[in-house]
């Protein structure tokens, strides 16, 4: 790489980059991260390595740091940003770790990316905290969603699963709080062996006290971060929960709540789910197997992670 004040010069390994990408340059090094793709459906800012909970699987295991220089270079991306971007997702760590100066980022979202739709991944416990679920609403964005895990129905399989003791209520009273102020709540189920077998049992929980959310996403686990160290506590093969989550699924949808399944190829789901099925895994870590090439369902399947270590099901065969 080389530099001057006006101009840096990259590999042809980086030919991926196009006009409208926004990176951050780190000028001592010389080194760079692209923080923002224009053909990308799948743009993410990091807020925040630090969180309030520890997670089994999480993908971006937490460092007690003091890092809240990202929000200072999320501020100086936003007004580059095109304006007809579709969607934009916050994440962390638990990115209201700093909630005053995060919720002046998302009300400079709403007035630099007005049309743009804002996915938060936050653990919702700070909405437990009036003073924090009143400063969201106070931003008044057209388009803001917070997407809350809830891994079970039952308290202390939920905290074992983020390894933090009392977890669960301050979730649930934070997804109330946020839904008591007319504001969108994604709840997110992610499946493995703590939580998949129990699946069913949490959607008609779901369903019976939260249909009032505005989406259930249904995940499959990607392989990667704290899921490698916790493998033997964490794997399941979908196809052992095939049944569960196809039940899990009709509870919600017959209670009207909106539903989608992520992450999970369509050979390894039933039939009848697949209306649900989308394709969620970003673009950058997603792909297919060689059993994929003949399958008739492929252009419409989620495909696979790429990164971490994928482990792959039984069930994988293409459909013809």
């Amino acid at each position: 790489m080389h530099s001057d004040a006006r101009i840096i010069c990259v590999s042809s390994k980086f030919s991926y980059l196009d006009v409208g990408d926004i990176v951050g340059i780190h000028s001592k090094s010389g080194k760079f991260r692209t923080l923002f793709r224009s053909n990308s459906r799948h743009n993410a800012f990091l807020v925040t390595e630090r969180c309030n909970n520890y997670c089994l699987m999480c993908s971006q295991p937490p460092k007690d740091i003091d890092d809240r220089w990202m929000l200072d270079e999320i501020r100086e991306s936003l007004p580059l940003i095109d304006k007809n971007t579709p969607t934009l997702t916050f994440t962390g760590g638990e990115p209201l770790s700093d909630w005053p100066e995060f919720t002046c980022v998302l009300a400079e979202c709403r007035d630099e990316i007005p049309n743009t739709a804002v996915q938060v991944l936050t653990n919702g416990r700070a909405f437990s905290n009036s003073e924090i679920v009143n400063a969201w609403q106070n931003i008044k964005h057209p388009n803001l969603i917070a997407a809350i895990p809830v891994y079970a129905s039952v308290d202390h399989i939920h905290d074992y699963v983020v390894q933090a003791k009392g977890a669960f209520d301050e979730t649930i009273l934070g997804i109330l709080k946020l839904k008591d102020r007319g504001q969108l709540v994604q709840i997110r189920i992610v499946l493995h062996a703590q939580t998949a077998p129990f699946v069913t049992e949490t959607c008609r929980w779901i369903a019976r006290n939260l249909p009032f959310v505005d989406h259930v996403a249904l995940m499959g686990l990607e392989n990667t971060g704290f899921a490698i160290a916790n493998e033997n506590l964490l794997w399941i093969d979908p196809m052992d929960y095939q049944d569960s989550l196809t039940a899990g699924v009709e509870a919600l949808a017959a209670a009207r709540v909106k539903i989608s399944i992520y992450n999970l190829p369509r050979c390894v789901i039933s039939r009848s789910v697949w209306p649900y099925a989308v394709q969620s895994i970003s673009d950058w870590k997603n792909g297919f197997v060689e059993e994929c090439a003949s399958c008739v369902e492929k252009k419409r399947c989620s495909g696979f992670f790429t990164s971490g270590r994928p482990r792959q099901s039984r069930g994988i065969a293409a459909i013809h």
